[in-house]
C-alpha cells in the first residue's frame, strides 16, 4: 500500500502476474475481497506532497510523470479486478453448467424405470456430483443383494427344510434346533456370529474398499453372474437386479416387522394379542362407524383398557367428541362455501358501520368481526356445550334431543 500511495511503483511491476494470482484464487470470495482491497488504492487520487511544490518547467516534468504513472496504475488495477471478476463468474457458470449436464446424465443411468422414472425426492443428486452418485449406487446394489439373500434366507428353510447335522457340535446345537427369522439371533453361538462377521468383512475389503467406484463401475467386484455379450440383454439383467434389490429391501423390512409382532415372517396376525387394530374387550366392532375397508380402526389403541367398564366409558366419551367435531366441521365447510354465493343484507355491527358485505370470506374475516361479535359467538357456543353436557347419553351417542 505504501508503494501505491507514495507512487513508488516498482520498475518490474506486471499487471499480468497480479491477474494470474487473482485468477488462481477467484473461486474464493475472501481472496477476491483481499485483491480488491490491495488494488483499492489505485482508484484513490494520490495525496499531495507534504513539502511545497516546486514551480517552473523542471518541476512540471516529474509531476507529469508521477501523474502518468498513477493513471497507469489505476487503469491496470481496474483491468486486473475486472478480469478476475469475469473469470470468477465464468468458473461459477461453468460449474453450474457441468452440474446440470451431470444431473441430466443421471436420468440415463440404470434403475430409471417406469412408472416413476428418475426418482430423487430428496434431491441427493441435485448437485451433479458424479462420485457421490456412484457411491450411492454402489451402496444401493450392496444393500439390495444382501436383502435378496436375506429374503431367501427367510423363505428357504420354511419350504426346503434345514441342513442335517449340527450347527455347533461343541454346543450340541443342530440346524433343526435353530428357529427361522429373528428368533434365530439368540440361538447362534458367539463363534458362529464371529465367522459371519469375518466373512462379511472379507467380502467388503477383499478387492479394496471402494474399488468398484474407483473403476467407474459401481457394484462390479469381478464376480459376474448377470452378464451377456448382448449390450441390451446385459442392461436388462442389470436393471432387473436393481429392481429386485429394491423390492427385496422393502420385503425384508416387512418380514422383520411381521416376525417381530407375530413370531413368524408370515405369521398369523391373530398371534399378535397386543395389536391395536384388534377390538379390545368390550368388543366395539359392532359400533357405528365400523365400515369397510378398514373395519374397526384404532391404530393408537385408545380403546384398550384393562377395566372393561373404563374402556366402555372412554369409548363413549371419544365417540361423542367425534360427533361434535364432525358437526362443527360440517358447519364450518358450509360457512366457507355459502358466503361466496349469498350474504346477509344490512349491518353486522351498525355501531361500527360494518356491513356483512364488508366482511371477507375465510380467515381474513377474523380481524374484521368486532370484539362484541366474538363475545356473542363464544357465549352461544358455551351455552350449547353446557346444556349438552348436562344430558346423560346412553343408547344413541350424540343425541341432544334436537331432532
Amino acid at each position: 500500500l505504501k508503494l501505491w500511495r507514495t507512487r513508488k511503483i516498482p520498475a518490474d511491476f506486471s499487471p499480468w502476474l497480479v491477474y494470474r494470482q487473482l485468477v488462481s484464487m477467484a473461486s474464493n470470495k475472501t481472496a477476491m475481497a483481499l485483491g480488491s482491497l490491495a488494488l483499492g488504492a489505485a482508484f484513490v487520487a494520490p495525496s499531495a506532497p507534504k513539502t511545497g511544490a516546486k514551480t517552473g518547467l523542471r518541476a512540471a516534468k516529474p509531476q507529469a510523470q508521477a501523474q502518468a504513472s498513477a493513471g497507469a496504475a489505476s487503469t491496470a488495477g481496474a483491468a486486473v479486478c475486472t478480469a478476475a471478476l469475469l473469470v470468477s463468474q465464468g468458473r461459477k457458470a461453468g460449474a453450474s453448467k457441468t452440474a446440470a449436464i451431470a444431473l441430466r446424465a443421471f436420468e440415463q443411468e440404470l434403475g430409471v424405470q417406469a412408472p416413476v422414472g428418475y426418482w430423487d425426492p430428496l434431491g441427493l443428486a441435485r448437485d451433479g456430483d458424479v462420485e457421490a452418485f456412484q457411491r450411492r449406487r454402489s451402496v444401493e446394489l450392496k444393500h439390495g443383494r444382501i436383502a435378496m439373500l436375506a429374503t431367501m434366507g427367510y423363505i428357504t428353510p420354511e419350504i426346503a427344510g434345514k441342513f442335517p447335522g449340527y450347527l455347533s457340535p461343541s454346543a450340541g446345537l443342530k440346524f433343526a434346533d435353530v428357529p427361522n427369522g429373528l428368533a434365530a439371533i439368540s440361538k447362534v453361538p458367539a463363534g458362529g456370529w464371529t465367522q459371519i462377521l469375518l466373512y462379511m468383512s472379507w467380502c467388503e475389503v477383499s478387492r479394496g474398499a471402494g474399488s468398484d467406484i474407483a473403476s467407474g463401475r459401481p457394484g462390479d467386484f469381478g464376480w459376474y453372474v448377470l452378464t451377456s455379450a448382448d449390450p441390451e440383454q446385459k442392461k436388462k439383467k442389470l436393471s432387473a437386479e436393481l429392481a429386485n434389490g429394491r423390492l427385496a429391501m422393502m420385503a425384508i423390512i416387512g418380514m422383520f416387522y411381521q416376525d417381530g409382532l407375530t413370531g413368524s415372517a408370515w405369521g398369523d396376525w391373530a398371534n399378535y394379542a397386543d395389536s391395536p387394530l384388534r377390538a379390545a374387550a368390550p368388543d366395539f366392532s359392532g359400533e357405528l362407524g365400523v365400515t369397510p375397508p378398514l373395519g374397526f380402526f384404532d391404530p393408537l389403541g385408545l380403546s384398550k383398557f384393562d377395566d372393561p367398564e373404563v374402556a366402555a366409558q372412554q369409548f363413549k366419551r371419544r365417540r361423542i367428541i367425534e360427533i361434535q367435531h364432525g358437526r362443527v366441521a360440517m358447519l364450518a365447510c358450509l360457512g366457507y362455501i355459502v358466503p361466496e354465493y349469498f350474504r346477509f343484507p344490512g349491518y353486522c355491527s351498525p355501531s361500527e358501520n360494518v356491513a356483512f358485505a364488508d366482511i371477507p370470506n375465510g380467515l381474513k374475516a377474523a380481524p374484521m368481526v368486532p370484539l362484541i361479535g366474538w363475545a356473542q359467538i363464544v357465549a352461544f357456543v358455551g351455552t350449547i356445550e353446557i346444556l349438552n353436557l348436562q344430558q346423560i347419553q346412553s343408547d344413541v351417542l350424540g343425541d341432544y334431543g334436537y331432532g
